[in-house]
């Protein structure tokens, strides 16, 4: 197979999958926009109009095929509300506990201000 060819089925492959996941999202989207007020679960924005494309559908488990028909496992948020919900739960699985990433620390044995009763009373006795 050449290359230009391989270009094009992987092209091809790319926009089937495209097609999907829209097809995926729109469906799932649609269901959340008649089930639910149009107002970000997070920040409480309205949003009514043109700037209801601005509300996103959020999956709280984090799993974009978990869709029950209830709508169980969605909320609806704004763009910014949704990029922090995920920028928190990006931040969560790299720095947990478990994770490698996370920087072991002990606890501070030095105490800064330990002295400072006993530094004041022998000022004020000076005095």
């Amino acid at each position: 197979m050449s290359s230009s060819e391989k270009s094009a089925s992987t092209n091809k492959l790319d926009k089937i999958l495209a097609e999907a996941q829209q097809r995926r999202e729109t469906g799932y989207r649609e269901k959340a926009l008649k089930m639910y007020p149009w107002v970000c679960g997070r920040c409480a924005r309205e949003f009514s109009g043109k700037r209801v494309s601005e509300l996103t559908v959020h999956h709280r488990d984090h799993n974009h095929d978990n869709n029950p028909e209830d709508g169980s496992n969605w909320e609806l948020l704004c763009l910014y509300c949704h990029d922090n919900e995920h920028a928190r739960y990006t931040d969560q699985q790299y720095f947990g506990e478990s994770s490698t990433a996370t920087p072991k620390t002990t606890r501070a044995t030095h105490k800064a201000l330990g002295s400072l009763a006993e530094l004041l009373a022998s000022r004020k006795a000076d005095s």
